[in-house]
């Protein structure tokens, strides 16, 4: 079994279009004492992405144009209640709003998701590996609601570096009963964890998970791995 630890790094100012978001991390980084270690896996939220990548556009708060932006963010909307909507993106995701969002941005604008956030996982892990030579895991997170249960929790928008889903199908359990149908979100589990020490309110948008073990290193995507097609999907 590993120890895992987790940490976060304080200090970031507000992020903007066109930012360097390595640079920032590895400031941080190091204004806190800090170093990067082979298969640390670095944790970044959606919201820094999507500023650095320019995806803030003008909100102007009310609900017609709250529905404009939904327009053109969902490919379809599944349910409907209030001024909530359940959604599908481009990406596959299925969320509220199109996952737009208001908190934590200017006033008179939203912030959409970044476009494509494996890509943007992928960036970020070569820009580390090129400035420290450490091959470390990337996740970009998001806030999602659940189904059937109150409450939200971080998940992988985008990921790279790192084995999205840890298929036990056909190993043993401890009873030595074959596992049939169980694959653990592993990416997901990351980003559950992390936002334990990334505070919404303190411009914590990095954090760092370290003692992973080496098998959870690997090839992968949330957009091949983690999202689950619509033919698979008994609720849609």
């Amino acid at each position: 079994m590993n120890d895992v630890t987790l940490f976060t790094l304080p200090g970031v100012g507000e992020v903007s279009s066109g930012d360097d978001l390595v640079a920032l991390f590895l400031t941080a980084l190091d204004a806190a004492g800090r170093t990067l270690e082979h298969h640390d896996v670095v944790v970044v939220t959606s919201k820094v992405v999507s500023k650095a990548e320019g995806r803030v556009v003008a909100f102007d708060g009310t609900a017609h144009d709250r529905e404009r932006l939904i327009g053109l963010e969902a490919t379809r909307i599944l349910r409907r209640r209030g001024d909530l909507r359940i959604t599908e993106t481009r990406h596959g995701f299925v969320n509220a709003n199109a996952g737009i969002d208001h908190s934590n941005t200017a006033a008179g604008t939203a912030v959409l998701l970044p476009l494509d956030p494996d890509r943007s996982a992928r960036r970020f892990r070569a820009g580390l590996a090129r400035q420290r030579g450490v091959d470390v895991g990337v996740v970009v997170t998001d806030t999602f609601g659940r189904a059937w249960r109150h409450g939200v929790v971080d998940v992988a928008l985008g990921c790279a570096g790192l084995t999205p889903i840890l298929d036990l199908r056909g190993t043993l359990d401890a009873t030595g009963r074959r596992l049939d149908v169980t694959e653990v979100a592993l990416i997901d589990e990351i980003a559950a964890a992390s936002n334990l020490v990334m505070a919404k309110h303190a411009g914590t948008p990095f954090a760092v998970v370290r003692g992973l073990a080496g098998h959870f290193f690997g090839e992968g995507s949330v957009a091949d791995h983690v999202v689950r097609r619509a033919h698979d999907d008994l609720f849609r």
